[in-house]
């Protein structure tokens, strides 16, 4: 049997990411977390949006041993918000396109939904973490829209792991932090 790969690359092409099989889930995530660091990453320059008008981010979910990077590592660079911060969102800077986000000791990647061509992208599941969208903000009824995340949410992560054998693998091809200067966040 053979398990589908899908080819991902950052805009200008040096970077790109492989990510094999079904994801564990496809989402929109409006935390506090996810707008600041989208604002940080989208006003780099030439860098595309990350957050929309709803202040969601997407992202595709997968396994850590369903993702790898085979060409361009050493573009890649991360980014917290803060030192020691359990994330770190890791960016292509030959065209400053971010590619995916990291839990520290998580097993799985968020990849960034930017990344798919609109048409091919896995469907929207979920909005999660909705109680932080900004002010005024009224969210589409064509997914759930918790206020956090939901058993279902952290079922679907478990069930990812107890197929992995409880395995955390290591993203080590990441070549160091992210420079953002004095980026102007308004």
């Amino acid at each position: 049997m053979t398990t589908q790969s899908t080819a991902l690359s950052c805009r200008c092409g040096e970077v790109t990411l492989e990510v094999q099989g079904k994801p564990i889930m496809s989402a929109e995530c409006l935390c506090s977390d996810c707008q600041a660091a989208g604002a940080v990453l989208q006003a780099l320059p030439d860098a595309p949006a990350t957050v929309d008008a709803k202040g969601a981010t997407r992202f595709v979910m997968y396994r850590k041993d369903r993702v790898k990077c085979t060409q361009g590592q050493h573009q890649l660079r991360e980014h917290r918000l803060s030192e020691g911060a359990p994330t770190r969102r890791v960016v292509a800077i030959c065209c400053n396109t971010p590619m995916f986000l990291e839990f520290h000791h998580g097993h799985w990647l968020s990849v960034y939904g930017g990344l798919w061509p609109a048409a091919s992208i896995p469907p929207l599941e979920i909005r999660t973490m909705t109680r932080s969208r900004p002010e005024g903000i009224e969210l589409p009824d064509d997914v759930p829209n918790p206020k956090t995340h939901t058993l279902t949410f952290f079922g679907k992560l478990l069930g990812a792991w107890v197929a992995m054998g409880f395995r955390t693998p290591k993203v080590e091809y990441v070549a160091g932090s992210l420079e953002t200067g004095s980026v102007e966040t308004s």
